[in-house]
């Protein structure tokens, strides 16, 4: 299946993504807000990718690439993991390139999708935000998630403990 927005195009992962999205793996500052240190290896990146294409076969997850429209250009990517359908819920993660930014993709291309997990049968999704990052936040905010938790140093990055609030959407 493929999603089409105004602006985007949004389509499952396949491994021939796999360079595309190593340049956000890569990135210090694009990995910064996400719960890993940044993948220097394109080999396991491929690996990665491999993986979550492999984990899409059993329901348990669905990776979206997220291209600009105009161009075709690779400009983020979207989990929605730990799907378990007998609590109808599953969580959801996502970057957007650092050149785009501020333009409003994230909020584009996470309202197709939670439209899309809901024609599915999703009832509740979760996101983790590293507390700090507030453009996410306010995304969070926009597509109505509530902040619902918060966990005291629950990822160790650059040599400390960083705290995250648990945003839900009740769909």
């Amino acid at each position: 299946m493929i999603l089409e927005t105004e602006r985007l195009t949004i389509a499952p992962l396949t491994v021939d993504d796999a360079p595309l999205i190593y340049p956000f793996f890569s990135d210090a500052e694009v990995m910064s807000t996400l719960d890993q240190e940044p993948i220097e290896d394109p080999d396991a990146v491929a690996n990665r990718v491999g993986a979550q294409v492999d984990e899409m076969a059993g329901d348990h997850a669905a990776y979206w690439a997220i291209r600009r429209a105009a161009d075709d250009a690779f400009i983020g990517f979207c989990e929605i993991f730990d799907i378990d359908r007998r609590r109808d819920s599953a969580e959801i993660r996502f970057a957007v390139a650092r050149e785009g930014w501020g333009q409003g993709f994230g909020l584009e291309a996470l309202s197709a999708l939670l439209a899309q997990v809901a024609a599915d049968g999703l009832k509740t999704i979760t996101a983790r935000v590293h507390v700090g990052d507030a453009p996410a936040e306010r995304l969070m905010a926009k597509l109505g998630f509530r902040a619902d938790g918060y966990m005291k140093g629950a990822v160790h990055r650059d040599g400390e403990r960083r705290d995250r609030r648990v945003y839900v959407l009740r769909l």
